[in-house]
């Protein structure tokens, strides 16, 4: 956590002075807020890390669960509640911390993801990992290109979840919906989404899907293009540290959080 917390702060030009007397003598009195969204298989929380010029201190503002739904005989998320969990925390936050908050960024899992139309709207409710329909896509895959050369392109431990697998199975059972969609948004990058409308990919989220090329930092298109698999959903590639926008306005005033950036945080 403090890791990425550093790369928001060099983000926002946050640099190590040394304090005041004043300051000294109270060390929060000058404190600038980072907001941390950190989603995990189980659970989340919204995590404030609070930067006095000398020292980082965290505080958890709020926590919420997660875990896989069922729906007929398939494994999803519930990205709906989730982002209704997330303002809730935001809102915490902003009666907490008021103008002190500088930024935000959300950490997830990876290799899921959500697919958007021009319109905005998700198309289809997201897959969760373990979902069994990504079963024999390795195999499926690995008859049309050899599984040295897919390596060779990604440089990703292969497993059978990874979501290049994933598009293979949407692929064999829902052609149409990938043919509709727009962008394709991984779960930190969809959430970026929810709070600012910016739709990019962050390299290290993207680099668990098994088909970003490690040294290009860019799409496998070759790849893909193999694997008879499209493309045209592959948004725009950015580095950790990218200042994405600022928060929606509706998002701003119902949260108190009027001004506040939003920075892709790497995933650890």
């Amino acid at each position: 956590m403090k890791a990425w917390l550093r790369t928001l702060a060099r983000a926002n030009h946050v640099t190590v002075r040394r304090l005041t007397p004043s300051a000294a003598k109270n060390p929060f009195m000058a404190e600038k807020v980072y907001l941390a969204v950190d989603l995990g298989a189980e659970s989340g929380r919204v995590v404030a890390g609070m930067w006095n010029g000398n020292r980082i201190r965290l505080e958890e503002v709020y926590r919420f669960a997660n875990g896989p739904v069922t729906l007929g005989e398939t494994i999803r998320w519930d990205v709906l509640r989730l982002w209704a969990e997330i303002q809730s925390g935001l809102a915490l936050a902003g009666k907490k911390y008021g103008g002190r908050v500088v930024s935000i960024g959300v950490d997830t899992w990876g290799v899921d993801f959500v697919l958007l139309n021009k319109q905005d709207e998700i198309l289809g409710q997201p897959y969760h990992y373990r979902d069994a329909r990504t079963q024999g896509m390795m195999e499926k895959a690995f008859k049309r290109v050899p599984r040295a050369e897919i390596f060779s392109q990604t440089g990703l431990q292969f497993m059978p979840f990874n979501t290049l697998f994933q598009l293979l199975a949407w692929q064999a059972h829902s052609p149409a919906i990938l043919d509709a969609a727009d962008t394709l948004l991984f779960m930190p990058d969809f959430l970026h989404w929810c709070l600012c409308g910016a739709r990019k990919a962050e390299f290290t989220i993207a680099s668990t899907s098994q088909f970003v090329h490690p040294l290009r930092r860019n799409w496998s298109l070759p790849l893909l293009r193999k694997l008879g698999l499209p493309a045209h959903f592959l948004p725009e590639i950015i580095s950790p540290g990218t200042t994405l926008g600022t928060l929606r306005p509706s998002l701003a005033e119902r949260t108190g959080l009027a001004g506040v950036k939003v920075v892709t945080p790497p995933v650890a």
